[in-house]
C-alpha cells in the first residue's frame, strides 16, 4: 500500500477518534515505506482515573485501544498490526501506538456466490 493511500485512512480514523473518544490524535514517525506510523494521543482518556497496581505494572491497560484499530481496519479490508510504544500510564509523557499496514484483505465468497 502507498504512503498516499494510507493517508487516505489517516482522516477516517482521525475523526473516529474525535467522534468516540473526544480526542484527536498526532500522526508522525511515518517509515521511509510507508507502511508504518505513530499516533500520539497527548491525553489518553481511558487513563483519566486509573492507578497501575504495583504487582500489575507490565499491564498494558489501554491496549483495548489497539485491538478497536485492528478490528476496525480490518471491517475496510485492511490488515495492521497497532502495539504500544509508550503510554502515560507508565510514566512516558504521551500514548503512542505504532500502527504498521501487513496487508489488504481479499473477500473470499463462496463458490457461485458474487
Amino acid at each position: 500500500m502507498s504512503r498516499q493511500a494510507n493517508r487516505g485512512t489517516e482522516s477516517k480514523k482521525m475523526v473516529a477518534f474525535k467522534m468516540y473518544l473526544g480526542i484527536t490524535p498526532s500522526v508522525t514517525n511515518w517509515s521511509p515505506a510507508g507502511d508504518e506510523f505513530s499516533l500520539i494521543l497527548e491525553n489518553n482518556p481511558l487513563v483519566d482515573f486509573v492507578e497501575l497496581p504495583d504487582n500489575h505494572s507490565s499491564l498494558i491497560y489501554s491496549n483495548l485501544l489497539c485491538g478497536v484499530l485492528r478490528g476496525a481496519l480490518e471491517m475496510v479490508q485492511m490488515a495492521v498490526e497497532a502495539k504500544f510504544v509508550q503510554d502515560t500510564l507508565k510514566g512516558d509523557g504521551v500514548t503512542e501506538i505504532r500502527m504498521r499496514f501487513i496487508r489488504r484483505i481479499e473477500d473470499n465468497l463462496p463458490a457461485g456466490e458474487e
